[in-house]
């Protein structure tokens, strides 16, 4: 497999959007680059694929933007790109919650580990001795590919409803540690941001989401595959592309 895949965010304030837009699509097509790459006053979501020096060519580049100095991909490998084209597009959220008073570019939400994870998960609680509650945040069809093991999570069709569904749910988790993960973070960190802001105590999200901890663990406690926003489908734990996507 040559194709190297990336996935990145980061939450921070941007108010040079159609300037930065400009020069990001200029890189990307001197590199040929595929994917998509999206952009809001809150912050950088991408997704890219091409050869790997490609890749670390564009990541330099971006890097040398103070704002993005400290940019971290996730990283799999594929036989193709699974972008067939490359996007640079301007959204008013790089992941849409409705949820305006919830400003994660202010703020990071504290995180967990994956090697920690893993060692709560296979103890049956975290450090202070508290259960801990798995919090899936993404859609219905992306748990339907794979998730934790006794994972809550709500079936949610759109991340818009999560601020409701939790709301209804929080007695809960009193007393627990909350853990909510998704694919690569950026939904499970404003989700623990937006929790503690209605006072759900000892929340996490899950440093750089299920494909860092795939990275970093394997697929310990977790069942099926993870569903991508690409061509693969889904990656199974080893951060291959799923035979049965």
């Amino acid at each position: 497999m040559t194709i190297l895949n990336i996935s990145a965010y980061k939450f921070v304030a941007l108010d040079d959007l159609h300037a930065l837009r400009a020069r990001i699509v200029e890189r990307c097509e001197a590199l040929a680059l595929k994917g998509t790459i999206l952009l809001a006053p809150e912050g950088i979501n991408l997704f890219l694929a091409a050869p790997s020096d490609a890749v670390a060519t564009f990541i330099d580049w971006l890097r040398k933007d103070p704002r993005f100095a400290d940019l971290v991909p996730k990283e799999s490998l594929s036989d193709a790109p699974p972008f067939r084209r490359m996007r640079v597009r301007l959204k008013k959220e790089i992941i849409t919650m409705h949820a305006p008073a919830i400003r994660p570019e202010e703020g990071r939400a504290p995180h967990v580990l994956p090697t920690d994870l893993r060692r709560w998960l296979d103890r049956g609680h975290d450090d202070a001795g508290r259960e801990v509650v798995l919090l899936d945040t993404r859609n219905d069809y992306e748990v339907a590919a794979g998730t934790f093991e006794n994972t809550v999570d709500y079936g949610l069709s759109s991340f818009t409803g999560f601020p409701t569904a939790v709301a209804a749910d929080r007695e809960r988790f009193e007393g627990k540690t909350v853990v909510s993960f998704c694919t690569g973070g950026i939904r499970c960190e404003k989700a623990a941001i937006h929790m503690r802001e209605i006072g759900i105590a000892n929340v996490f999200q899950l440093e750089g989401g299920i494909l860092k901890y795939f990275e970093e663990v394997g697929g310990a406690h977790w069942r099926g595959d993870c569903f991508v926003f690409d061509e693969r489908g889904a990656v199974d734990p080893s951060l291959a592309p799923s035979r049965k996507a």
